[in-house]
Protein backbone atom coordinates (compact mmCIF):
# COMPACT_ATOMS: atom_id res chain seq x y z
CA UNK A 1 0.00 0.00 0.00
CA UNK A 2 1.40 3.27 -0.90
CA UNK A 3 2.26 6.12 1.14
CA UNK A 4 0.00 8.89 1.76
CA UNK A 5 1.62 12.33 2.43
CA UNK A 6 0.43 15.74 4.03
CA UNK A 7 0.72 18.62 1.64
CA UNK A 8 2.54 20.21 4.44
CA UNK A 9 5.43 17.70 4.32
CA UNK A 10 5.73 18.00 0.43
CA UNK A 11 6.31 21.23 0.96
CA UNK A 12 8.99 21.14 2.54
CA UNK A 13 10.57 19.69 -0.23
CA UNK A 14 11.28 22.94 -2.37
CA UNK A 15 14.42 22.90 -3.22
CA UNK A 16 17.32 21.58 -5.66
CA UNK A 17 19.02 19.29 -2.86
CA UNK A 18 15.12 17.77 -2.34
CA UNK A 19 12.34 18.59 -5.25
CA UNK A 20 9.01 17.06 -4.86
CA UNK A 21 5.98 17.87 -6.89
CA UNK A 22 2.34 16.51 -6.26
CA UNK A 23 0.99 15.32 -9.90
CA UNK A 24 -2.70 13.68 -10.46
CA UNK A 25 -2.69 13.35 -6.53
CA UNK A 26 0.65 11.49 -6.25
CA UNK A 27 3.31 12.39 -5.33
CA UNK A 28 7.22 12.53 -7.32
CA UNK A 29 10.59 13.33 -5.69
CA UNK A 30 12.34 14.33 -9.16
CA UNK A 31 15.39 15.59 -7.50
CA UNK A 32 17.64 13.60 -9.74
CA UNK A 33 15.48 14.64 -12.66
CA UNK A 34 15.92 18.55 -12.29
CA UNK A 35 19.42 18.61 -14.50
CA UNK A 36 17.97 16.13 -17.28
CA UNK A 37 14.61 17.99 -17.95
CA UNK A 38 14.36 19.61 -20.97
CA UNK A 39 13.45 22.91 -19.90
CA UNK A 40 15.62 23.37 -17.54
CA UNK A 41 15.19 22.59 -13.62
CA UNK A 42 14.15 26.55 -12.96
CA UNK A 43 10.83 25.60 -14.22
CA UNK A 44 10.42 22.89 -12.21
CA UNK A 45 11.87 24.47 -9.11
CA UNK A 46 8.97 27.37 -9.27
CA UNK A 47 6.68 23.87 -8.56
CA UNK A 48 8.87 22.20 -6.06
CA UNK A 49 7.22 21.22 -2.94
CA UNK A 50 3.34 22.45 -5.08
CA UNK A 51 0.74 20.58 -6.31
CA UNK A 52 2.00 20.99 -10.19
CA UNK A 53 -0.67 19.50 -12.24
CA UNK A 54 -2.68 22.28 -13.94
CA UNK A 55 0.84 23.79 -15.11
CA UNK A 56 1.82 20.30 -15.92
CA UNK A 57 -0.82 18.60 -17.81
CA UNK A 58 -1.69 20.96 -20.58
CA UNK A 59 2.29 20.78 -22.17
CA UNK A 60 2.72 17.13 -21.73
CA UNK A 61 1.12 14.45 -23.59
CA UNK A 62 0.23 11.32 -21.51
CA UNK A 63 3.09 9.37 -20.68
CA UNK A 64 5.76 11.91 -20.03
CA UNK A 65 6.23 10.85 -16.57
CA UNK A 66 6.74 7.05 -17.20
CA UNK A 67 9.01 7.71 -19.89
CA UNK A 68 11.15 10.29 -18.08
CA UNK A 69 11.19 9.43 -14.27
CA UNK A 70 12.27 5.80 -12.79
CA UNK A 71 9.79 3.84 -10.85
CA UNK A 72 11.03 4.48 -7.99
CA UNK A 73 10.10 8.19 -8.19
CA UNK A 74 7.13 8.06 -7.29
CA UNK A 75 7.27 7.91 -3.67
CA UNK A 76 3.02 7.89 -2.90
CA UNK A 77 0.18 9.53 -3.16
CA UNK A 78 -0.92 12.91 -1.06
CA UNK A 79 -3.70 13.33 1.30
CA UNK A 80 -6.30 16.00 -1.21
CA UNK A 81 -7.89 16.79 2.46
CA UNK A 82 -4.67 18.29 3.12
CA UNK A 83 -4.04 20.45 -0.36
CA UNK A 84 -4.34 24.02 -0.23
CA UNK A 85 -8.43 25.41 -0.72
CA UNK A 86 -9.03 27.78 -3.53
CA UNK A 87 -10.20 30.92 -2.45
CA UNK A 88 -14.20 30.64 -3.18
CA UNK A 89 -15.13 34.05 -5.20
CA UNK A 90 -17.82 35.91 -3.91
CA UNK A 91 -21.17 35.41 -5.97
CA UNK A 92 -21.82 37.86 -8.55
CA UNK A 93 -25.88 38.61 -8.61
CA UNK A 94 -25.49 39.26 -12.23
CA UNK A 95 -25.21 36.68 -14.60
CA UNK A 96 -21.45 36.16 -16.27
CA UNK A 97 -21.25 37.02 -19.48
CA UNK A 98 -20.05 34.36 -21.82
CA UNK A 99 -18.29 34.36 -24.52
CA UNK A 100 -20.40 35.09 -27.97
CA UNK A 101 -21.96 32.42 -30.36
CA UNK A 102 -19.07 31.46 -32.31
CA UNK A 103 -21.14 31.67 -35.91
CA UNK A 104 -21.03 35.50 -34.86
CA UNK A 105 -17.34 35.72 -35.39
CA UNK A 106 -16.63 37.14 -39.00
CA UNK A 107 -13.16 36.99 -39.40
CA UNK A 108 -9.81 36.19 -37.63
CA UNK A 109 -9.07 39.29 -36.08
CA UNK A 110 -12.71 38.37 -34.09
CA UNK A 111 -11.81 34.86 -33.08
CA UNK A 112 -8.45 35.80 -31.91
CA UNK A 113 -9.75 38.92 -29.65
CA UNK A 114 -12.78 36.03 -28.21
CA UNK A 115 -9.36 33.65 -27.76
CA UNK A 116 -7.30 36.43 -26.02
CA UNK A 117 -10.18 36.45 -23.38
CA UNK A 118 -10.98 32.88 -22.95
CA UNK A 119 -7.05 31.60 -22.52
CA UNK A 120 -4.88 32.00 -19.79
CA UNK A 121 -2.32 34.78 -19.77
CA UNK A 122 0.66 32.26 -20.39
CA UNK A 123 -1.41 30.73 -23.45
CA UNK A 124 -1.59 34.15 -24.76
CA UNK A 125 2.08 35.14 -24.03
CA UNK A 126 3.38 31.63 -25.96
CA UNK A 127 0.35 31.94 -29.12
CA UNK A 128 0.96 35.77 -29.76
CA UNK A 129 4.69 36.11 -29.37
CA UNK A 130 7.12 36.59 -31.69
CA UNK A 131 10.82 37.59 -32.04
CA UNK A 132 12.43 40.86 -31.04
CA UNK A 133 10.07 43.80 -32.19
CA UNK A 134 7.52 41.37 -34.23
CA UNK A 135 8.52 42.81 -37.11
CA UNK A 136 8.46 39.73 -39.29
CA UNK A 137 5.67 38.57 -37.81
CA UNK A 138 3.43 41.80 -38.89
CA UNK A 139 5.12 41.96 -42.27
CA UNK A 140 3.96 38.37 -43.11
CA UNK A 141 0.48 39.27 -43.05
CA UNK A 142 0.92 43.15 -44.33
CA UNK A 143 2.66 41.69 -47.22
CA UNK A 144 -0.24 40.36 -48.88
CA UNK A 145 -1.92 43.57 -48.70
CA UNK A 146 0.33 44.74 -51.61
CA UNK A 147 -0.77 42.24 -53.91
CA UNK A 148 -3.62 43.42 -56.35
CA UNK A 149 -6.22 40.80 -56.98
CA UNK A 150 -7.24 41.21 -60.86
CA UNK A 151 -11.10 40.69 -61.19
CA UNK A 152 -12.44 39.26 -64.68
CA UNK A 153 -16.05 39.78 -65.63
CA UNK A 154 -18.19 38.62 -67.59
CA UNK A 155 -17.49 34.60 -66.47
CA UNK A 156 -20.12 32.20 -65.71
CA UNK A 157 -18.87 32.36 -61.35
CA UNK A 158 -21.75 29.91 -60.20
CA UNK A 159 -19.46 27.10 -59.12
CA UNK A 160 -16.23 27.25 -57.02
CA UNK A 161 -14.44 24.24 -55.99
CA UNK A 162 -11.27 24.11 -53.87
CA UNK A 163 -10.70 20.37 -53.91
CA UNK A 164 -6.86 20.18 -54.64
CA UNK A 165 -4.08 17.70 -53.80
CA UNK A 166 -1.02 17.72 -52.00
CA UNK A 167 1.83 14.72 -52.37
CA UNK A 168 -0.79 12.93 -54.55
CA UNK A 169 -3.50 12.80 -51.54
CA UNK A 170 -7.01 14.65 -52.20
CA UNK A 171 -8.23 17.35 -49.94
CA UNK A 172 -11.37 19.54 -49.45
CA UNK A 173 -9.36 22.62 -49.83
CA UNK A 174 -5.79 24.30 -50.18
CA UNK A 175 -5.30 24.71 -46.37
CA UNK A 176 -3.19 22.95 -43.82
CA UNK A 177 -3.18 23.08 -40.07
CA UNK A 178 1.24 24.16 -39.65
CA UNK A 179 2.54 22.66 -36.42
CA UNK A 180 1.06 24.60 -33.73
CA UNK A 181 2.81 23.27 -30.19
CA UNK A 182 0.66 23.06 -26.77
CA UNK A 183 -2.99 23.34 -28.06
CA UNK A 184 -4.18 21.88 -24.70
CA UNK A 185 -3.20 25.46 -23.45
CA UNK A 186 -6.28 26.40 -25.54
CA UNK A 187 -8.80 24.30 -25.48
CA UNK A 188 -8.74 20.59 -23.73
CA UNK A 189 -9.72 19.18 -27.31
CA UNK A 190 -6.60 20.45 -28.11
CA UNK A 191 -4.66 18.57 -31.32
CA UNK A 192 -7.17 16.36 -31.40
CA UNK A 193 -9.89 18.95 -31.71
CA UNK A 194 -7.84 20.62 -34.42
CA UNK A 195 -7.79 17.09 -35.81
CA UNK A 196 -11.73 17.04 -35.86
CA UNK A 197 -11.93 20.26 -37.85
CA UNK A 198 -9.99 19.35 -40.32
CA UNK A 199 -11.87 16.02 -40.90
CA UNK A 200 -15.18 18.02 -41.75
CA UNK A 201 -13.69 20.47 -44.37
CA UNK A 202 -10.63 17.91 -46.27
CA UNK A 203 -8.11 19.76 -44.75
CA UNK A 204 -3.98 18.22 -43.64
CA UNK A 205 -3.04 18.58 -40.19
CA UNK A 206 0.68 19.06 -39.52
CA UNK A 207 0.96 17.66 -36.01
CA UNK A 208 3.71 19.34 -34.07
CA UNK A 209 6.81 17.87 -32.76
CA UNK A 210 5.79 19.60 -29.31
CA UNK A 211 1.69 18.16 -28.80
CA UNK A 212 0.14 18.30 -25.97
CA UNK A 213 -1.54 14.96 -27.07
CA UNK A 214 0.63 12.35 -28.56
CA UNK A 215 0.03 11.18 -32.19
CA UNK A 216 -1.48 8.30 -31.34
CA UNK A 217 -4.45 10.26 -29.52
CA UNK A 218 -4.77 12.85 -32.41
CA UNK A 219 -5.13 10.25 -35.13
CA UNK A 220 -7.01 8.39 -33.25
CA UNK A 221 -10.38 9.13 -35.30
CA UNK A 222 -9.05 10.25 -38.35
CA UNK A 223 -11.58 9.62 -41.16
CA UNK A 224 -10.41 7.22 -44.37
CA UNK A 225 -7.88 9.23 -46.61
CA UNK A 226 -7.78 11.99 -43.90
CA UNK A 227 -3.92 13.72 -44.17
CA UNK A 228 -1.97 14.32 -41.53
CA UNK A 229 1.74 14.83 -41.36
CA UNK A 230 4.34 14.64 -38.44
CA UNK A 231 6.89 17.46 -37.74
CA UNK A 232 10.02 16.70 -36.62
CA UNK A 233 12.63 18.72 -34.79
CA UNK A 234 16.07 16.20 -35.21
CA UNK A 235 17.00 15.82 -31.46
CA UNK A 236 20.38 15.90 -30.11
CA UNK A 237 19.85 12.41 -28.85
CA UNK A 238 19.25 11.07 -31.93
CA UNK A 239 17.85 7.69 -30.49
CA UNK A 240 14.57 9.84 -29.00
CA UNK A 241 14.14 11.51 -32.61
CA UNK A 242 14.58 7.75 -33.97
CA UNK A 243 12.12 5.90 -31.67
CA UNK A 244 9.48 8.76 -32.59
CA UNK A 245 9.92 7.93 -36.13
CA UNK A 246 9.67 3.99 -35.67
CA UNK A 247 6.01 5.48 -33.91
CA UNK A 248 4.86 7.55 -36.95
CA UNK A 249 5.91 4.55 -39.28
CA UNK A 250 3.04 2.81 -37.69
CA UNK A 251 0.25 5.46 -38.44
CA UNK A 252 -0.80 5.29 -41.33
CA UNK A 253 -2.48 8.37 -41.35
CA UNK A 254 0.69 10.23 -40.99
CA UNK A 255 1.60 10.70 -44.56
CA UNK A 256 4.67 12.70 -44.53
CA UNK A 257 7.19 14.20 -42.45
CA UNK A 258 7.89 17.64 -41.95
CA UNK A 259 11.77 18.55 -40.93
CA UNK A 260 11.40 21.72 -39.37
CA UNK A 261 14.82 23.95 -40.42
CA UNK A 262 13.58 27.39 -39.79
CA UNK A 263 14.59 27.29 -36.17
CA UNK A 264 17.72 25.69 -35.23
CA UNK A 265 18.21 28.14 -32.07
CA UNK A 266 14.87 30.09 -30.36
CA UNK A 267 14.66 33.37 -31.73
CA UNK A 268 13.81 35.92 -28.66
CA UNK A 269 10.30 35.80 -28.16
CA UNK A 270 9.47 38.85 -25.30
CA UNK A 271 5.95 37.95 -24.53
CA UNK A 272 6.73 34.81 -24.04
CA UNK A 273 9.51 35.43 -21.61
CA UNK A 274 7.69 37.87 -20.01
CA UNK A 275 5.27 36.40 -19.02
CA UNK A 276 7.09 33.45 -17.74
CA UNK A 277 9.43 35.15 -16.02
CA UNK A 278 10.74 33.81 -13.07
CA UNK A 279 13.81 35.12 -10.70
CA UNK A 280 16.66 32.93 -10.71
CA UNK A 281 16.83 31.19 -6.63
CA UNK A 282 20.26 32.11 -5.42
CA UNK A 283 21.00 28.46 -4.84
CA UNK A 284 20.44 27.78 -8.79
CA UNK A 285 24.02 25.89 -9.09
CA UNK A 286 26.28 24.94 -6.39
CA UNK A 287 28.36 28.34 -6.36
CA UNK A 288 25.19 30.03 -6.14
CA UNK A 289 25.55 31.01 -9.89
CA UNK A 290 22.77 29.93 -12.74
CA UNK A 291 23.02 27.93 -15.80
CA UNK A 292 22.82 28.89 -19.05
CA UNK A 293 19.99 26.40 -19.00
CA UNK A 294 18.14 28.14 -16.70
CA UNK A 295 18.11 31.98 -17.79
CA UNK A 296 14.72 33.49 -17.91
CA UNK A 297 12.58 32.07 -20.96
CA UNK A 298 9.73 31.41 -21.79
CA UNK A 299 7.36 28.24 -22.75
CA UNK A 300 8.92 28.36 -26.40
CA UNK A 301 12.68 28.46 -24.89
CA UNK A 302 11.82 25.28 -22.81
CA UNK A 303 10.18 23.64 -25.72
CA UNK A 304 13.86 24.19 -27.78
CA UNK A 305 15.69 22.56 -25.11
CA UNK A 306 17.59 19.35 -26.67
CA UNK A 307 16.74 20.08 -30.53
CA UNK A 308 20.39 19.53 -32.90
CA UNK A 309 21.11 22.37 -34.24
CA UNK A 310 23.77 21.08 -36.04
CA UNK A 311 21.80 19.56 -39.07
CA UNK A 312 23.16 19.57 -42.53
CA UNK A 313 22.82 18.72 -46.32
CA UNK A 314 24.90 15.93 -46.41
CA UNK A 315 24.56 14.40 -43.09
CA UNK A 316 20.85 14.80 -42.19
CA UNK A 317 18.66 13.35 -45.12
CA UNK A 318 20.80 10.08 -45.28
CA UNK A 319 19.75 9.46 -41.57
CA UNK A 320 16.65 10.46 -42.03
CA UNK A 321 16.59 7.77 -44.92
CA UNK A 322 17.56 5.34 -42.79
CA UNK A 323 14.49 5.74 -40.75
CA UNK A 324 12.05 6.08 -42.37
CA UNK A 325 10.04 5.88 -46.11
CA UNK A 326 7.67 8.79 -45.72
CA UNK A 327 7.80 11.78 -47.65
CA UNK A 328 10.55 14.53 -46.55
CA UNK A 329 8.66 18.50 -46.75
CA UNK A 330 11.62 20.18 -45.71
CA UNK A 331 9.69 23.58 -43.58
CA UNK A 332 11.82 26.94 -43.03
CA UNK A 333 12.97 27.68 -46.67
CA UNK A 334 13.80 31.49 -46.92
CA UNK A 335 15.86 31.85 -50.21
CA UNK A 336 15.92 30.91 -53.75
CA UNK A 337 19.37 29.17 -52.87
CA UNK A 338 17.88 26.48 -50.79
CA UNK A 339 14.87 25.96 -52.40
CA UNK A 340 16.92 25.09 -55.43
CA UNK A 341 19.21 22.54 -53.40
CA UNK A 342 16.22 20.99 -51.96
CA UNK A 343 15.19 19.98 -55.32
CA UNK A 344 18.00 18.18 -55.87
CA UNK A 345 17.49 15.48 -52.75
CA UNK A 346 14.16 14.53 -54.58
CA UNK A 347 12.23 12.03 -55.06
CA UNK A 348 13.15 11.80 -50.99
CA UNK A 349 11.88 15.02 -50.98
CA UNK A 350 8.48 15.86 -52.44
CA UNK A 351 8.08 19.47 -51.11
CA UNK A 352 9.07 22.34 -49.60
CA UNK A 353 7.36 24.89 -46.89
CA UNK A 354 8.42 28.54 -47.37
CA UNK A 355 8.67 29.95 -43.60
CA UNK A 356 10.17 32.36 -41.47
CA UNK A 357 8.34 30.21 -38.46
CA UNK A 358 5.41 33.01 -38.05
CA UNK A 359 8.06 35.17 -37.25
CA UNK A 360 9.50 32.97 -33.79
CA UNK A 361 12.79 32.82 -35.41
CA UNK A 362 15.14 35.81 -36.80
CA UNK A 363 13.26 39.09 -37.03
CA UNK A 364 12.83 41.01 -40.10
CA UNK A 365 13.62 37.83 -42.29
CA UNK A 366 11.58 37.26 -45.59
CA UNK A 367 7.80 36.54 -45.58
CA UNK A 368 6.80 33.44 -47.95
CA UNK A 369 5.49 35.38 -50.21
CA UNK A 370 9.20 37.13 -50.98
CA UNK A 371 10.58 33.73 -50.90
CA UNK A 372 8.04 32.68 -53.72
CA UNK A 373 8.91 35.50 -56.31
CA UNK A 374 12.63 34.84 -55.01
CA UNK A 375 12.15 31.43 -56.50
CA UNK A 376 9.90 32.47 -60.06
CA UNK A 377 13.13 34.82 -60.09
CA UNK A 378 16.26 32.71 -60.08
CA UNK A 379 15.08 28.45 -60.63
CA UNK A 380 11.31 28.76 -61.50
CA UNK A 381 12.07 25.11 -62.21
CA UNK A 382 12.00 24.17 -58.97
CA UNK A 383 7.98 24.06 -59.38
CA UNK A 384 7.78 21.41 -61.43
CA UNK A 385 10.59 19.75 -58.88
CA UNK A 386 9.10 19.79 -55.76
CA UNK A 387 5.71 21.32 -54.44
CA UNK A 388 5.82 24.53 -52.80
CA UNK A 389 3.82 25.36 -49.41
CA UNK A 390 3.57 28.39 -47.73
CA UNK A 391 2.75 29.57 -44.22
CA UNK A 392 2.51 32.99 -42.13
CA UNK A 393 0.39 35.69 -41.92
CA UNK A 394 -2.77 34.48 -43.31
CA UNK A 395 -5.46 36.24 -41.97
CA UNK A 396 -7.78 36.24 -45.15
CA UNK A 397 -9.44 34.28 -47.75
CA UNK A 398 -7.96 36.69 -50.10
CA UNK A 399 -4.23 35.61 -48.92
CA UNK A 400 -4.75 32.34 -49.38
CA UNK A 401 -5.88 32.95 -53.01
CA UNK A 402 -3.04 35.22 -53.65
CA UNK A 403 -0.40 32.64 -52.21
CA UNK A 404 -2.04 30.03 -54.70
CA UNK A 405 -1.90 32.68 -57.74
CA UNK A 406 1.86 32.91 -57.35
CA UNK A 407 2.39 28.85 -57.41
CA UNK A 408 1.82 28.05 -53.84
CA UNK A 409 0.02 24.36 -53.67
CA UNK A 410 -0.68 24.76 -49.99
CA UNK A 411 -1.30 27.14 -47.69
CA UNK A 412 -0.92 26.74 -43.65
CA UNK A 413 -2.59 28.48 -41.01
CA UNK A 414 -0.93 28.46 -37.03
CA UNK A 415 -2.05 30.48 -35.33
CA UNK A 416 -5.50 31.19 -36.53
CA UNK A 417 -6.01 27.67 -35.41
CA UNK A 418 -5.11 28.18 -32.14
CA UNK A 419 -7.17 31.15 -31.86
CA UNK A 420 -10.21 29.17 -32.92
CA UNK A 421 -9.61 26.33 -30.24
CA UNK A 422 -9.39 29.28 -28.04
CA UNK A 423 -12.47 31.05 -28.27
CA UNK A 424 -14.60 27.84 -29.05
CA UNK A 425 -12.99 24.46 -28.93
CA UNK A 426 -13.68 22.30 -31.78
CA UNK A 427 -16.08 24.46 -33.29
CA UNK A 428 -14.20 27.64 -33.26
CA UNK A 429 -11.21 25.89 -35.40
CA UNK A 430 -14.47 24.87 -37.46
CA UNK A 431 -15.02 28.40 -37.87
CA UNK A 432 -11.60 29.48 -38.71
CA UNK A 433 -12.08 27.30 -41.71
CA UNK A 434 -15.56 28.09 -42.76
CA UNK A 435 -14.54 31.95 -43.08
CA UNK A 436 -11.23 30.90 -44.32
CA UNK A 437 -13.12 28.64 -47.30
CA UNK A 438 -15.39 31.25 -48.03
CA UNK A 439 -13.28 34.17 -48.24
CA UNK A 440 -11.33 32.43 -50.95
CA UNK A 441 -14.61 31.13 -52.81
CA UNK A 442 -15.80 34.80 -52.74
CA UNK A 443 -12.18 36.01 -54.03
CA UNK A 444 -11.98 33.09 -56.22
CA UNK A 445 -15.48 33.79 -57.65
CA UNK A 446 -14.98 37.63 -58.12
CA UNK A 447 -11.56 36.57 -60.18
CA UNK A 448 -13.33 34.64 -62.81
CA UNK A 449 -11.60 31.69 -61.79
CA UNK A 450 -13.49 27.63 -61.41
CA UNK A 451 -10.89 25.93 -59.59
CA UNK A 452 -7.67 26.11 -57.54
CA UNK A 453 -5.85 25.01 -61.04
CA UNK A 454 -6.75 27.29 -63.19
CA UNK A 455 -5.38 30.50 -60.72
CA UNK A 456 -1.84 32.03 -61.80
CA UNK A 457 0.04 35.09 -62.12
CA UNK A 458 -2.58 36.24 -64.72
CA UNK A 459 -5.05 36.90 -61.28
CA UNK A 460 -2.72 38.86 -59.37
CA UNK A 461 -0.16 41.99 -59.88
CA UNK A 462 2.83 41.69 -57.63
CA UNK A 463 4.38 44.78 -59.12
CA UNK A 464 4.83 46.60 -55.68
CA UNK A 465 5.79 43.58 -53.63
CA UNK A 466 9.04 42.79 -56.27
CA UNK A 467 10.70 45.98 -55.81
CA UNK A 468 11.41 44.42 -52.07
CA UNK A 469 12.82 41.14 -53.61
CA UNK A 470 16.23 40.25 -53.38
CA UNK A 471 18.24 41.53 -56.81
CA UNK A 472 21.65 40.40 -56.08
CA UNK A 473 23.73 37.55 -57.67
CA UNK A 474 21.84 34.16 -58.16
CA UNK A 475 24.15 32.40 -56.43
CA UNK A 476 22.91 28.79 -57.94
CA UNK A 477 26.46 28.43 -60.30
CA UNK A 478 28.66 26.70 -57.63
CA UNK A 479 25.57 24.75 -56.50
CA UNK A 480 24.82 23.60 -59.77
CA UNK A 481 28.99 22.94 -60.34
CA UNK A 482 29.21 20.74 -56.85
CA UNK A 483 25.64 18.31 -58.20
CA UNK A 484 27.37 18.23 -61.80
CA UNK A 485 30.76 17.06 -59.87
CA UNK A 486 28.76 14.98 -57.50
CA UNK A 487 27.14 13.05 -60.97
Amino acid sequence: MSKVFDAAEVANHSSPESCWVILYGKVYDVTDFLPDHPGGSKVILKLAGKDATEEYDPIHPPGTLEENLKSEALLGTVDPDTLPKDSAEPSSTEPSEGPPPVDSLLNMDDIEQVATKNISRKAWAYYYSASDDKISKNFNTEVYRSIIPRPRVFVDCTRCDLDTTVLGHKLGLPIFVSPAAMARLAHPAGEAGIAEACRSFGGAQVISHNASMTPEQIVKDAASGQVFGWQLYVQIDRKKSEAMLARINKLDPIKFIVLTLDAPVPGKREDDERSNYVPLSPSSGADGTSNAEDAPGGVGRQLFAGTDPSLTWKETLPWLAKHTDLPIVLKGLQTHEDAYIASHYAPQVKGIILSNHGGRALDTAPPAVHTLLEIRKYCPEVFDKLEIWVDGGIRRGTDIVKALCLGAKAVGIGRPALWGLGAGGVDGVKRTLQILADESKTCMRLLGVENVGGLGLQNINTRRVEQQIYDGPSGLEPIRSAFRAKL
